[in-house]
């Protein structure tokens, strides 16, 4: 270590400098601050090899906030795959309840130690192929637990600017883990590690909040004023999309709903994936035109985009195939070889947001659509890509984390001061870069999606407005399902409290179809905070009134109860019942499958 690295280390302050290799011990049983500073470290070199004496883990607590680094004191370069930040035997109940995070927007892991369940389709391990290990459920930036006996637990890494921060759980143990990737630490550098908190109480709301408030220390919330509302193509036109059909809604909008400012049209205007400035038939090469004709009417020009992709055939990969990222031959790594390769006109080919002329191409991309076709709202879709994993980058020493920020950062530069929604993102690696997150899979008008996406959505409540605006995605009020499954499915978007989109072809919608969604807006801006994990009874406070949104699961008819301090007059929204004055216990009967939205105003 040179003379400056060692004054350095020493102005940082009260280390604790644990030798490696070291082996795991069991652990006490529980979980809470003594026990996780007394657990053993590691790291893990190319080639699963323990890291030897050189690679030392330093770790410095601020009260229950953990930073770390990793210090090679050594006279060569070693390749870390891994940092194990703790590994511990908490001697937690199998039926201890669990909440983890996934790397990217679509996993999300629920059920319990004993038995965790995945709440969603698209896994990162099974769906997108992220490898871990053999025997252990992988969680990514936020794990709680909560034992039968009462009491929560949360941990999580309070930030993300250049690791993916895991946590692993698999017979009996729990490992917090940082992903270095392989990447080389040279002598005498160190590298900080990604913080870590372990916070602890009766209720996880609190516990929630203050991670919220964490995260936004390390990333701040981007400005973005209220959830914005408005329509989207997708749900009732598909790729097909036709400007009559556009512009057909928009006369809809203006005069029957005219709070949906951002008509945003959605994949199927590009001749090519990756070929965003061109147009294909569905608009006569001219979906700059449409755009025009929106902004006319007074409405916000609203458009998707996946920065990160291209097609093999596309005009960016033909002309610059030197700006993807590359395979272990050095030739642009095809998507499907490493994940899944890609939903429509795949293999995908991933943009290198580390390589500058990528960048400078991405900043042109949007500067283009935000100061020439006007556009004020981006959805950007397939994000997971502009963090790939099994490639190599442009910058070699930069991780996936890193492209994925560098790429974003040419987005926001490009964009100015529009609107940039996340979707299919990396969650974690998205903290501080876009004012809007997709917070579940995508809308069908299938009861089980609706219900799955509900559950996601309203798992992630405590995002809404504190990290960024959740998108419960488009809420969709037409099709052959019941009047309760649709009643249901408003309830749930409803009481995210989040971005408001309608996916329905307006044109063709009921008038009662019609009076629903517009009680929907605008929205609230606030979440429901729901009384347990089974997300029946949910409350939303504002300033002028309370709302409890009430969510009946289950098939059979089912009563709901929420209390009332004070008297108050109850509305039913959906419905406009006026449900009288009424103080203490409230209980309403719902049918099976169904939701209601009970207003209540405090009166004398």
């Amino acid at each position: 270590m040179t003379r400056r690295e060692a004054l350095r280390l020493a102005a940082a302050g009260p280390f604790v400098r644990l030798g490696l290799p070291r082996a795991p011990s069991p652990g006490a049983a529980g979980l809470d601050l003594d026990t996780l500073k007394r657990a053993p470290s590691r790291v893990v070199t190319a080639g699963g090899v323990a890291g030897t004496d050189h690679l030392r883990i330093e770790r410095r607590w601020d009260g229950d906030l953990c930073r770390s680094r990793l210090v090679n004191t050594g006279r060569e370069a070693a390749r870390v795959n891994e940092v194990v930040l703790f590994d511990l035997a908490p001697g937690l109940a199998p039926e201890t309840a669990l909440y983890g995070e996934g790397f990217q927007m679509l996993s999300q892991t629920g059920g319990t130690l004993g038995r965790p369940l995945d709440l969603g389709d698209y896994t990162d391990a099974g769906h997108y192929k992220m490898p871990q290990p053999v025997g252990m459920r992988v969680v990514h930036g936020l794990l709680t637990l909560s034992p039968p006996r009462g009491g929560h637990r949360l941990l999580a890494f309070a930030s993300c600017r250049r690791f993916d921060g895991q946590f692993r759980l698999g017979d009996g143990r729990l490992q917090a883990v940082v992903d270095a990737e392989g990447l080389a630490l040279g002598p005498g550098e160190a590298w900080e590690l990604e913080e870590l908190t372990l916070l602890s109480g009766p209720e996880r709301e609190p516990l929630l909040a203050t991670l919220a408030d964490r995260l936004a220390v390390n990333h701040p919330r981007l400005p973005s004023g209220a959830p914005p509302a408005g329509w989207c193509s997708w749900y009732c036109f598909g790729p097909r999309i036709t400007a009559e059909q556009v512009l057909a809604n928009l006369d809809v909008i203006a005069r029957e709903v005219p709070g949906l400012k951002h008509v945003q049209i959605d994949d199927g205007y590009q001749p090519a994936m990756g070929d965003w400035l061109e147009t294909g038939p569905a608009f006569g090469g001219d979906v700059g035109g449409v755009l025009r004709r929106i902004r006319e009417r007074g409405f916000q020009p609203a458009i998707w985009v996946a920065p990160f992709i291209a097609e093999k055939g596309s005009r960016l990969f033909r002309e610059h195939p030197d700006w993807f990222v590359k395979d272990a031959d050095g030739d642009p790594l095809a998507s499907d070889k490493v994940t899944f390769g890609g939903w429509r006109r795949g293999p995908w080919y991933a943009l290198d947001g580390t390589h500058p002329l990528a960048q400078g191409h991405l900043e042109a991309v949007f500067r283009t659509m935000r100061e020439r076709w006007g556009c004020t709202y981006f959805k950007l879709d397939a994000n997971f890509w502009g963090a790939v994993h099994g490639g190599r980058f442009h910058d070699a020493r930069a991780t996936r984390i890193e492209a994925y920020r560098r790429g974003m950062a040419a987005v926001r530069r490009g964009a100015g001061n529009a609107f940039l929604l996340g979707c299919n993102h990396p969650m974690w690696a998205s903290l501080g870069l876009v004012h809007g997150s997709r917070s579940s899979n995508d809308i069908k008008r299938t009861w089980a999606r609706l219900a799955g996406t509900a559950r996601q959505n309203l798992l992630r409540n405590w995002q809404n407005g504190r990290l960024w605006w959740n998108d419960p995605d488009a809420v969709v009020l037409m099709g052959e399902l019941p009047e309760n499954e649709f009643l249901f499915h408003a309830t749930a978007v409803y009481a995210t409290g989040g971005m408001l989109l309608s996916g329905d072809d307006l044109t063709a919608i009921s008038p009662a179809r019609l009076a629903l969604l517009k009680k929907m807006h605008p929205p609230t801006g606030v979440p429901a905070r729901f009384v347990d994990d089974s997300l029946r009874v949910g409350e939303v406070v504002l300033p002028d009134r309370k709302l409890f949104c009430l969510l009946n699961w289950s098939e059979a008819p089912s009563t709901l109860s929420f209390v009332l301090k004070g008297p108050h007059l109850l509305r039913e929204l959906w419905t406009d019942a006026e449900l009288g004055r009424q103080v203490g216990v409230v209980s309403r009967r719902l049918p099976g499958r169904s939701g209601q939205v009970i207003a209540c105003l405090r009166t004398r």
